[in-house]
């Protein structure tokens, strides 16, 4: 008998803690708590006597979303469990047999609430005990006996829309914007009043409980985090009767300004701002003509003469392609953030393109962006919604900084800040349209001629075509050749269009596709969004009826989840890369010595230099006679339609507000999209008669039958 009560002795047992707060039941997670061997027993615990040993320290565990940690595999014995955050919590002695599960509950005495009141537009108090719309509704959080001592270890973040009161970190205002039950939310962090360190036997144990100064660093340690909200409901205001002589007139419906105009904004800005007419200014201000140095110069440059410094070829004769490609790089990588310095805002320009779309007039879009939009993350990092939602999707993982120059990070588990606080706003479609545009092609077909290579086939149409006006460029064309082992390859790039869209290039050097992970939905859903915005501009021009933007929102949140769907693998590297390399493509073509290789059409008034030498060459090759500019605009227009589209926060919107500013802001982009796909594949997004077929077909089978369809009629 004795040796079976030995074995159940011998048993480990667990011990399962819950935090919650004591007056309205809501779990503290990420709570750290610690377990301590206690040796005397439970009967003989003080609590207010016991101090923390770090060598009796057998475990520390870390409360869920539910407020509960479990710790397996305890000794039989009793243990003392401490709860390192504040609020001060007096420790909890416990017994834990084996075999069997001990709980200890903390219940945190905080009496937490949200005090409401309301404000008038003007900042005076509203009599009402309701608020009304475009009141300003102020939402206080309050401790038990206002618990001063207690709150500056305590870092409120409020949801999207709620902004923190000057006088007051504790108060949070917002303006309300239509009628109807809504609340206020706001997650409130507790600073940890220990730290770790490591005992000699490399046990973590913790510190002694010392308070924290006031001023204490809220991110030396992850806080324990409490859930807070409050209901209301607003009314809408009673309207004022008028009277007299009134005169009426018909105009498009009215909207209101939404805080994602700054994004947009900026997601325009910044792809103008990246532009090959911006590329050839900067180009020529380095290298040709230092007096026309417009405004931004200066940063290009400084990254330039740094990257200048560190680049370097594996291979001799390449000087001149050795700058130009480092020139290149520093001309995306200080453009493409979303979140650089200085920001690509123009207030006069901006203004004036939201008066032409109706949206209308707002406060500084910059002071918007930055002061209503943008969230500030647990980590105290700025962030886009769209990404502070993916961010608190992962509260374990640390954020790491990046280091030096070259932005190098820390070799260890963790999210890269600047990737997260101001990603690149480039899309892969950009490239993609540009190679079915056949801008690679071309260059292909001149380094091969360049390196006295025949084309397959009987007839190589540049077999007799003489390559000496292309002297001046022989160091551009040698290093762009000698490098072609670093470049992607057109497999590379073609798997990666599949993964990001669904789509593929077609030709013998992509056969033998083998996708392991595809969008085949991405095509269907974004020409069924284009088809939603044509209907709605139909009914927006008509000024009897309100136009409908409930399906805009809801062909939105379809292509942003199917467009999250491919944001992984080589999202943030292969885009910057690929679209550097073929930003040189179009340098060297638009040289003043291709227009005297290439048979061009000087009267044909292309917007960039480079795209009658594109278009040349597919004369010569019997290639697509669709115009390279179709592309162009394909390339230009997705671009900007995607990023908007990718980064807004469209899966937490259930207003159409922002759906409907979203069409009026991308018209020119959405209708010139349409017409250069219909000018490009003879797909029409437009008519009434949808052929879902057609439009779920992919671009370079189209492009195919077209081609085809050309050779028969030749």
């Amino acid at each position: 008998m004795s040796s079976k009560n030995n074995v159940k002795e011998a048993r480990a047992g667990s011990l399962e803690v819950t935090v919650h707060e004591a007056q309205t039941g809501a779990p503290v997670s990420n709570g750290m708590v610690s377990i301590y061997r206690h040796p005397s027993g439970v009967d003989s615990f003080d609590a207010s006597g016991w101090t923390p040993s770090p060598a009796m320290l057998e475990a520390t565990a870390i409360t869920g979303s539910a407020g509960e940690a479990t710790v397996a595999n305890l000794a039989p014995g009793s243990y003392v469990v401490v709860y390192e955050h504040y609020p001060v919590t007096a420790p909890r002695c416990v017994q834990v047999d084996g075999g069997c599960r001990a709980v200890v509950c903390f219940q945190l005495a905080l009496e937490l609430r949200a005090e409401l009141r309301y404000e008038t537009v003007d900042c005076n108090a509203n009599t009402c005990s309701v608020a009304r719309v475009s009141d300003r509704v102020v939402a206080k959080i309050c401790f038990s006996d206002n618990q001063s001592t207690l709150k500056p270890y305590v870092r409120v973040t409020p949801a999207p829309g709620w902004i923190v009161r000057p006088d007051d970190p504790y108060e949070f205002a917002r303006v309300v914007n239509h009628a109807g039950p809504q609340q206020f939310e706001a997650v409130l962090g507790f600073a940890r009043r220990s730290l770790a360190m490591a005992d000699g036997h490399g046990h973590v144990a913790a510190a002694a409980a010392a308070p924290l100064a006031p001023s204490v660093n809220m991110d030396a340690a992850p806080p324990a985090l409490i859930g807070i909200r409050q209901g209301f409901v607003a009314d809408e205001r009673t309207p004022t009767p008028i009277s007299g002589s009134i005169g009426v007139s018909m105009t498009r419906t009215e909207t209101e300004p939404t805080d994602d105009l700054p994004l947009w904004t900026l997601i325009r800005n910044s792809t103008d701002a990246m532009s090959f007419t911006n590329y050839l200014n900067f180009m020529d201000a380095l290298f040709c003509t230092p007096a026309n140095r417009g405004p931004g110069f200066e940063a290009r440059n400084q990254l330039f003469e740094q990257l200048r410094q560190r680049r370097a070829l594996p291979f001799t004769d390449s000087e001149a392609y050795r700058v130009l490609k480092v020139a290149t790089e520093a001309f995306v990588m200080v453009n493409c953030g979303v979140l650089s310095q200085p920001a690509h805002f123009n207030p006069v320009a901006d203004q004036a393109y939201l008066d032409r779309r109706d949206i209308p007039a707002t406060r500084d879009l910059e002071t918007t962006f930055n002061a209503d939009y943008l969230e500030e993350t647990v980590d105290g990092t700025k962030v886009l919604p769209y990404l502070a939602i993916i961010r608190r999707k992962l509260p374990d993982v640390p954020m790491n900084l990046l280091r030096g120059m070259e932005g190098e990070a820390d070799m260890c588990f963790g999210i890269v800040q600047q990737k997260l606080a101001s990603p690149c706003l480039l899309e892969l479609i950009w490239s993609y349209w540009h190679e079915e545009g056949m801008l690679v092609q071309t260059m292909n077909a001149i380094t091969q001629r360049f390196q006295n290579v025949r084309a397959l086939g009987r007839d190589d149409p540049l077999a007799n075509l003489e390559i000496d006006p292309l002297r001046p460029l022989n160091n551009l064309i040698w290093g762009y050749t000698q490098d072609e082992q670093h470049r992607l390859t057109v497999v590379r790039r073609n798997y990666e269009y599949d993964h990001h869209y669904g789509v593929r290039l077609d030709g013998k050097a992509v056969q033998h596709f083998r996708p392991a992970d595809t969008r085949s939905k991405f095509l269907e859903a974004f020409h069924y969004l284009l088809r939603l915005c044509t209907s709605f501009y139909r009914q927006d021009d008509d000024t009897t009826v309100k136009a409908d933007a409930f399906p805009v929102l809801n062909g939105l949140k379809e292509v942003h989840l199917i467009l999250s769907q491919g944001a992984h693998n080589q999202f943030g590297d292969l885009p910057s890369t690929a679209r550097i390399e073929m930003l040189m493509q179009q340098w060297m073509l638009a040289r003043p010595e291709f227009r005297e290789f290439l048979p061009t059409r000087v009267m044909v008034a292309y917007p960039e230099p480079w795209m009658d030498r594109v278009d040349a060459m597919k004369k010569l090759q019997g290639w697509s006679d669709t115009s390279v500019m179709h592309f162009r605009s394909l390339a230009m227009f997705g671009e900007q339609v995607l990023l908007s589209v990718r980064y807004g926060a469209w899966s937490d919107i259930y207003e159409p507000t922002q759906a409907f500013n979203w069409a009026r802001f991308w018209r020119p982009q959405i209708q010139g999209y349409i017409h250069a796909y219909r000018a490009a594949t003879g797909v029409d997004l437009t008519v009434d008669a949808r052929d879902a077929k057609a439009e779920g077909t992919l671009p370079s089978i189209l492009l195919r039958k077209r081609l085809d369809q050309q050779a028969r009629m030749a």
